[in-house]
């Protein structure tokens, strides 16, 4: 039988920051996971924009 998770990990979704200031519409999401205990202030993550097509900044979002 598996393990019950503790529940330090989490996942967390990234989303594209030039996009939501630019005002374009779709966005560029990423689903990522976490550990709460290491980080607990939020992520920020270059990550590729395939909408911009570039490497872009990548906020954690709720």
């Amino acid at each position: 039988m598996a393990k019950k998770a503790k529940g330090n990990r989490v996942q967390v979704i990234l989303e594209c920051t030039e996009m939501k200031n630019s005002g374009m519409p779709g966005t560029s999401r990423y689903v990522t996971t976490k550990n709460r205990k290491n980080t607990a202030e939020r992520l920020e993550l270059m990550k590729y924009n395939p909408i911009l097509k570039k490497m872009t900044l990548h906020k954690e979002i709720k």
